[in-house]
């Protein structure tokens, strides 16, 4: 009796061993949102304490989104040589670490170092996260919890907000400091809990561990509660044609991953110019009424409600028209930003932007994982993670230059590159819902 790995999970279907897997990524998720989103955040004081302008400050982001594409690059592929688990232990482990180091750094020169390194474990975390996530999980239903785990991006944002706000409110001499530790402590407790997570049964039945591979399966289905695999059970990779692909720019998947490298950079582009610039501003000057960190917050809360809409999307209308709709209302917020002349059009605009652009990234990586073969997933993903992380450099550094020209420009200037990430959108003609990966 021969099985993949697909029909293996649907055995078992989701229960109590996934809901511990979403718990544990979903913690070092919001730990990764954390060391992200603390760029703009952090940025005003970091120039405050080392007497620099917020632009120089800036370059911290820059610092990190360079090592974010280091991390990406290297580890996405390292997982798929060596296996999921202890790169996703190495890299938590790397993160809380160099994290904590941030805290205490004593100059600008050591902080930017420290929030390189920071950067490459939170490079490499995030692509192996969610392809090995996606490799636990049953086909129907797997869009759905993908964007769940996306949405722990939001928690992450939610606290480092507060976590800003309550320093700034007790005076703290260098809030930066209680941000980036407060953004550290999740990996530091992630790290001891991602050894429970035992390595993905596809890598390991694609390496010919059948044994290892079997051990896993058997245990997600008892922790589910489901019947054991059969004695004479063999798993089995999914059928590889004749002619495969061996890279992600093999002709059959060309296409595709050029199309879904665009959006990735464009999305990441728009979604870092944002929230890079959009704390420092909201925080000091404002627009009105739209002042302070009280609102920062609210845009975060935002957030929950876009993911929550991308989690139904992407299993009742499909990956692709969900990832599509998210585009282009991410634009609309965009626009009306632009043309905005009121602060309740402002207030508006930004609530729309926080919503879509994180409804956005819930249908993209719930849709990315799933147009890769296993040997190629993580690879796949560490690549488009890669890319994005371009965004995330070229967003504090260029951005500048716009931003003088006027933050309502500059904001309405992400409508033109979202719409542009929606038609090549075009060129990833698949749909992937309910598909099977194994």
């Amino acid at each position: 009796m021969r099985m993949t790995i697909d029909e293996a999970l649907t055995r078992g279907g989701t229960g109590r061993f996934q809901w511990r897997l979403l718990g544990i990524f979903g913690l070092v998720w919001a730990a990764d949102a954390m060391q992200v989103i603390a760029v703009g955040f952090a940025a005003p004081s970091v120039a405050a304490t080392f007497g620099l302008e917020r632009v120089t400050a800036l370059q911290i982001g820059t610092a990190f989104f360079l090592g974010m594409f280091v991390g990406a690059f290297l580890f996405g592929r390292l997982a798929d040589r060596i296996g999921r688990k202890w790169v996703l232990v190495g890299t938590v482990a790397m993160d809380a670490v160099f994290g904590l180091a941030s805290v205490v750094a004593g100059d600008f020169t050591w902080l930017l170092v420290l929030r390189f390194l920071t950067g490459v474990a939170v490079g490499g975390t995030l692509p192996v996260d969610y392809a090995m996530m996606a490799e636990f999980l049953p086909p129907k239903n797997r869009g759905r919890w993908l964007v769940w785990l996306e949405g722990f991006w939001a928690v992450g944002t939610i606290v480092v907000a507060l976590t800003a706000w309550a320093a700034a409110s007790l005076g703290a001499e260098a809030p930066w400091r209680w941000i980036f530790l407060v953004a550290a402590l999740p990996a530091l407790i992630g790290f001891g809990l991602r050894l429970w997570i035992p390595e993905s049964p596809m890598y390991l039945v694609r390496k010919g561990r059948q044994a290892e591979a079997r051990d896993v399966i058997d245990r997600i289905l008892r922790i589910n509660g489901a019947e054991q695999l059969p004695p004479q059970a063999h798993l089995k990779p999914a059928p590889v044609p004749t002619g495969a692909a061996r890279t992600i720019l093999a002709p059959t998947l060309r296409r595709a991953t050029l199309g879904v490298l665009a959006v990735w950079f464009l999305v990441s582009l728009s979604y870092y110019g944002v929230f890079v610039w959009v704390p420092g501003q909201l925080a000091t000057e404002g627009f009105g009424f739209v002042r302070g960190y009280g609102f920062l917050v609210i845009l975060a809360l935002a957030q929950l409600p876009g993911y929550a809409l991308a989690a139904w999307g992407v299993e009742a209308i499909g990956r692709r028209a969900t990832l599509a709709g998210f585009l282009v209302l991410s634009a609309l917020g965009c626009g009306l930003f632009a043309w905005a002349s009121g602060a309740v059009a402002v207030a508006t605009a930004l609530i729309v932007m926080s919503f879509a652009l994180l409804g956005t990234w819930g249908a993209l990586y719930a849709f990315t994982p799933e147009i890769y073969p296993t040997h190629l997933r993580g690879t796949g993903m560490g690549t488009a993670s890669a890319v994005a992380r371009l965004g995330g450099i070229l967003a504090p550094s260029l951005l500048a230059v716009v931003f003088v020209q006027g933050f309502g420009l500059a904001i309405g200037s992400f409508a033109i590159l979202l719409l542009l990430a929606a038609a090549a959108l075009l060129l990833v003609g698949t749909e992937t819902r309910d598909r099977a990966i194994g």
